[in-house]
């Protein structure tokens, strides 16, 4: 079950990583107009770019916040903060699914889910 706990929450930081490169570095491309189901027009526009480098600074932020929890606190302060960091990847994919698209929560808020799950059990 602790490889399966790892396993979900190294999923989650690494989708986090993969979210914050694109809102931040790759918001105007094809893939981001996909993702987002936004136009070009819209992802051009200069203070849409900022705010959306700004929302992918904080997918950076929880993605480290689960890598430090895996791999740089000392038992049993690392459960602790995987544990917060995943807790709030919920809340922002629950907030994301009632504000902006319902797929959030299963695309997001799904994986969290089942870390936190994995590690409960785990402990």
């Amino acid at each position: 079950m602790k490889v399966l706990a790892t396993f979900f929450t190294l999923f989650v930081a690494v989708e986090h990583i993969y979210i914050m490169f694109l809102e931040m570095f790759f918001s105007t491309t094809k893939v981001a107009q996909k993702t987002f189901k936004m136009t070009e027009d819209f992802l051009q526009n200069p203070r849409v770019k900022i705010l959306f480098a700004n929302q992918g600074l904080y997918n950076g932020f929880l993605a480290v916040g689960l890598f430090f929890g895996l791999y740089f606190f000392p038992a049993p302060f690392n459960t602790t903060i995987q544990l917060f960091f995943l807790i709030c990847v919920l809340i922002a994919a629950v907030f994301g699914a009632i504000t902006a698209n319902i797929g959030i929560l299963f695309k997001q808020g799904l994986p969290a889910i089942l870390a936190i799950v994995s590690i409960l059990f785990t402990n």
